[in-house]
């Protein structure tokens, strides 16, 4: 494979161009590619269809790497969402006047190049292209094999709007899909500010080992729903089968239920017939198994099954004491992504909220919600779990770093 060292030296150019472009000019450019994303809708959905025929129909990622037409109109949704929100740059933060006379001005500036290694979602592709063009940054993208076609096909649009816009096309670039791109793109400090990886813990913990180049985590997903003796069943139903089966592929869905005791017995009887009707295989702990004895896809879990990130539809179920148990569970197989509690008890609720180490908490709400658009964010470049910079769904507010402006007349140290 050919260095990718000319397509940086590129997008890194192009970046310094896009910081001087107007702002109604970036915003009018992102309108008409989610126009352009509709009208062509066809064509990138026959592109899709030749990534999602070569893929196993059993492997976890094939869901994530399918596109429909209605999965095409929030992706150009998303991409509205985000041109209507306000630059993140040229935000004046400090200003201050020194003994001395000189001026000081703190100013928010973009990040520079924006690095981004993701697997199988194409819509990841359209979500950081148009995170990067309004925040102006420089973007790489380098997708998976697996949706080569289907990004191929994006970037193509995403050129042809930048082209129509008078917008350097090498500010978006996607780099070759071979997988030996990425440890050129993890040591290109010269050309790439930040490096975003959004996939699997493997590829996560594989970028931070290997990149010289600064990392932002965003993390894989091991979710947990707590239904505490005092919740509401019903709505505690509701929860459960709406963090596990809406859309089990994706990173903020339920991977274990954990249960208080006292109601394990009448809530397992609820959910039973629920969880059966969406064929959910449940890898149960010695207590639950017990009270779903006959239930068709049972499992006995072991202590590996709890720190899964299933991606399919399957859970744990952990039947506990109480809190202080539940919270034992969730501080050992967290992976501080996306927790909730479902009680009625605000003192618990409360509790669970302050101790419990996640990017998202929620109370009486499944853990669906962590997502981007779903915050008012526009798209997301991912759900991060570390702590430093940006934490949760890390967005267009986040793209940007810090620039100090000295102005003098003359002063010497």
């Amino acid at each position: 494979m050919k260095s990718i060292a000319p397509l940086l030296v590129k997008t890194h150019k192009a970046a310094a161009e896009l910081r001087t472009i107007d702002d109604r000019l970036i915003k009018a450019a992102l309108v008409s590619l989610a126009k352009e994303l509709e009208a062509n809708s066809a064509e990138l959905l026959k592109a899709n269809k030749k990534d999602v025929d070569r893929m196993a129909k059993d492997d976890p990622k094939a869901d994530r790497l399918l596109l429909t037409p209605e999965r095409i109109r929030l992706i150009a949704a998303g991409i509205k969402q985000v041109s209507k929100l306000p630059n993140p740059s040229g935000k004046l933060l400090e200003e201050r006047k020194l003994p001395n006379g000189l001026l000081l001005h703190k100013f928010t500036v973009p990040m520079g190049v924006v690095g981004t290694i993701y697997e199988s979602r194409p819509n990841v592709t359209f979500d950081i292209a148009a995170l990067c063009l309004r925040s102006k940054n420089g973007c790489l993208l380098k997708g998976s094999q697996e949706a080569e076609q289907t990004n191929q096909a994006a970037i193509r649009m995403i050129r042809k709007v930048l082209a129509e816009h008078g917008i350097p096309a090498a500010s978006i670039c996607l780099l070759p899909s071979e997988r030996e791109s990425v440890h050129e793109l993890l040591t290109a400090t010269r050309y790439v500010d930040v490096i975003i990886p959004r996939g699997s813990d493997a590829l996560i913990q594989y970028v931070r080992k290997n990149s010289l180049v600064p990392v932002i985590e965003t993390g894989a997903g091991v979710c947990h729903v707590y239904v505490e003796k005092q919740a509401d069943l019903k709505k505690a139903l509701n929860i459960v089968v709406n963090a596990k089966v809406s859309r089990p592929s994706v990173c903020n869905a339920m991977d274990t239920l954990i249960l208080d005791e006292e109601i394990a017995a009448d809530f397992l009887v609820k959910l039973r017939p629920l969880f059966e009707q969406s064929s959910v295989e449940v890898f149960a702990d010695k207590k639950s198994w017990r009270l779903l004895k006959g239930y068709p896809m049972l499992q006995r879990a072991g202590p590996e099954d709890f720190s899964r990130e299933y991606l399919s539809l399957k859970c744990g179920i952990r039947i506990v004491r109480d809190l202080d148990e539940a919270l034992e569970h969730i501080n050992l197989y967290s992976t501080r992504h996306s927790e909730a509690i479902v009680s009625e008890n605000k003192k618990q609720c409360d509790r669970f909220m302050n101790e419990v180490d996640a990017a998202v908490v929620y109370k009486n709400a499944s853990t669906r919600f962590t997502d981007g658009m779903e915050f008012g964010l526009g798209a997301e470049i991912g759900i991060s779990t570390q702590k430093l910079h940006a934490r949760g769904p890390f967005a267009l507010e986040k793209l940007v770093t810090e620039k100090w402006f000295v102005h003098g007349s003359g002063q010497i140290r």
